[in-house]
C-alpha cells in the first residue's frame, strides 16, 4: 500500500474534518442548551465551551478515522465514499495521526474549563469521549470494526452529549432531557447507518465488521427507519406526557424530508448516490434539531 506525495493544504484539512457531518456535534449542544433555557438555567459561557469541545472531539474522531482506516487497509482504491485525505496521499499518515492527538489534546485542555465550572464528573465524561473517539477505529478493539460503532454514536453524540450539555449549565441532571437525547442520538446514528450502507461491500472485503457486514443491507435500512421513527416519537412525548406546549411539535415540519430520505434508502441501487443521501441525512438532523430547540425555547416559561 502506498500513497502519493502528500500535499496537505487548507482544503485537505477542511475535507478531513468532514464539515458536512458536524451536525452531530452542533445539534446535541443546541438541544441541550434549549432545555436549559426552558428551565431557566441558561449559561452561555458553559454552552459555548461545550460546543467548542464537541466540535474538537468530532473533528479529532474524524481525523482518527481517516488515519486508522488507511493503516488498517479499509480505504481501498475502489472506495465509493468521499475522498479520504490519508489514503489519497493529500495528508501524510504521520501528519494525520499528529493532528488527531493535537485536536483531542486541545479538546481536553478547553474541557478543563468545564471541569472547573461543573466538577469531576465532566472530567470523566470528557476523558471517556476522547478515548472512545480514538477507539472508534483505533486501538486493539476498534468499535467501528466490531459492530459497536452505532452504539458509540448513539450514546456519545446523543444521550451523553445532550444530557451533559444540560448538566454543565444547570449543575444537575434532568430526566426530561433524556428523551430529547434519544431523538438526537437516533439521528446522529443515522448518519453512520448511511455510511455503513454505502460501504458494506468494501467493509466486508477489508474485514471491517459493521452492522451491515454482520446482518446485511436490509438490517441497515430497517435500522434507519426505526431510528427515524424513534426521533419523531419524542416531540409527541414532550407534548402529551411532559406537558410542553404545541411549539415542541415543530420538528414535524421536517417530516417530508425524512420520508424522502427513507424512500431513497430503500430504493437507491447505485450506492454512489448514497453520498448525497448522507449529506441530506446530516442536513435533516440539523433541521430537526433546530426545530426542536426552537420549539422548546418558544414555549419556555
Amino acid at each position: 500500500m502506498s500513497v502519493t506525495t502528500p500535499s496537505s493544504g487548507l482544503s485537505a484539512w477542511i475535507l478531513a474534518s468532514r464539515p458536512k457531518t458536524l451536525a452531530a456535534a452542533f445539534i446535541p449542544v443546541c438541544v441541550g442548551t434549549a432545555l436549559a433555557y426552558h428551565d431557566g438555567q441558561l449559561n452561555l459561557y458553559a454552552a459555548g465551551i461545550a460546543l467548542l469541545c464537541a466540535f474538537l472531539i468530532q473533528i479529532g474522531t474524524n481525523f482518527a478515522n481517516d488515519y486508522y482506516d488507511f493503516v488498517k487497509g479499509s480505504d481501498q482504491q475502489d472506495r465509493i465514499g468521499f475522498e479520504r485525505m490519508t489514503s489519497s496521499g493529500r495528508i501524510a499518515p504521520a501528519t494525520m495521526l499528529k493532528a488527531t492527538y493535537l485536536t483531542m489534546g486541545l479538546a481536553f485542555v478547553v474541557g478543563l474549563l468545564l471541569v472547573l465550572h461543573a466538577g469531576w464528573i465532566v472530567l470523566v465524561i470528557g476523558v471517556l469521549s476522547l478515548i472512545f473517539g480514538v477507539a472508534y477505529t483505533g486501538g486493539p478493539y476498534p468499535l467501528g470494526y466490531n459492530g459497536l460503532g452505532d452504539l458509540f454514536v448513539f450514546l456519545f453524540f446523543g444521550v451523553i452529549a445532550v444530557m451533559t450539555t444540560y448538566y454543565i449549565q444547570a449543575l444537575e441532571w434532568s430526566t426530561v432531557t433524556f428523551w430529547a437525547a434519544l431523538a438526537v442520538g437516533a439521528l446522529a446514528t443515522n448518519i453512520l447507518v448511511i455510511n455503513n450502507l454505502r460501504d458494506s461491500e468494501q467493509d466486508r472485503r477489508s474485514g471491517k465488521r459493521t452492522l451491515g457486514v454482520l446482518f446485511g443491507d436490509t438490517a441497515l435500512k430497517l435500522e434507519y427507519l426505526a431510528l427515524t421513527l424513534l426521533a419523531f416519537a419524542i416531540p409527541p412525548h414532550y407534548f402529551v406526557v411532559e406537558s410542553f406546549g404545541w411549539p415542541v411539535l415543530l420538528p414535524f415540519l421536517a417530516a417530508p424530508l425524512f420520508v424522502y430520505l427513507n424512500i431513497q434508502v430503500w430504493t437507491v441501487a447505485d450506492k454512489r448516490r448514497l453520498n448525497k443521501t448522507l449529506e441530506l441525512t446530516a442536513a435533516a438532523m440539523t433541521l430537526f434539531g433546530v426545530l426542536m430547540a426552537a420549539g422548546i425555547v418558544l414555549q419556555a416559561g
